[in-house]
């Protein structure tokens, strides 16, 4: 089941899960606001969002849903909602004085912030297209549903490693004082993302 081949492509999904969006970016944002805790729950939220799906599209529940094209379009207005509120969120914390926006840290039970995490995969759609896909180049056609939990399994893996490692790399000092530093272009880079990503799941093409 492992094959060179599939050693490159779980790197290539390395890459694509540590590129900035909406979770990377989300973990992120938590790590240097609320700290290494927080940072860690939200990871956590999202790779059992991230998990949902893998497991869904391994039992088949992609094929399902591409034949219900209504279940996207909820999904993704729902998505297109939360990513935009996330957008106007970190516009306005750009927009205040550094005093304020220091001095008025997120609150929230950790309950609250994992059920964040996990929100932002459960509401994109793009997620189980990810899995479905990767599922559909690694697999043979022949593949028992206990090889696509292996692959599951392997593939997140690295989802773990890349998001928890965000919200370690996030909650160090060095990377605090360098947000301090510049607060502001954090947080527009952060509402651009979170834009852009709400755009794109709202102009997605279904078929």
């Amino acid at each position: 089941m492992i094959t060179p081949g599939f050693v490159a492509i779980w790197f290539a999904w390395l890459m694509a899960g540590g590129s900035p969006g909406p979770a990377t970016m989300g973990i992120a944002g938590t790590a240097m606001n609320e700290g290494r805790r927080a940072g860690l729950v939200f990871a956590l939220g999202i790779c059992a969002g991230s998990a949902a799906w893998g497991i869904a599209a391994a039992l088949g529940l992609s094929a399902i849903m591409l034949a219900n094209a209504w279940m996207f379009e909820v999904i993704r207005y729902v998505g297109v909602a939360y990513l935009g509120w996330l957008a106007i969120k970190a516009l306005r914390r750009a927009m205040t004085s550094d005093e304020v926006a220091m001095g008025n840290p997120v609150t929230g039970s950790f309950r609250t912030i994992f059920a964040k995490g996990a929100a932002i995969h459960l509401t994109n759609p793009k997620a189980i297209l990810s899995w479905g896909s990767i599922y559909a180049i690694v697999a043979p056609n022949d593949a028992s549903l206990s090889m696509l939990l292996g692959y599951f399994a392997m593939l997140y893996a690295g989802s773990l490693l890349i998001f928890i490692g965000y919200a370690f790399l996030f909650s160090s000092e060095r990377m605090v004082r360098a947000y301090r530093r510049a607060r502001r272009w954090f947080d527009f880079a952060f509402a651009g993302f979170f834009g852009v990503a709400s755009y794109k799941i709202l102009t997605v093409r279904l078929s």
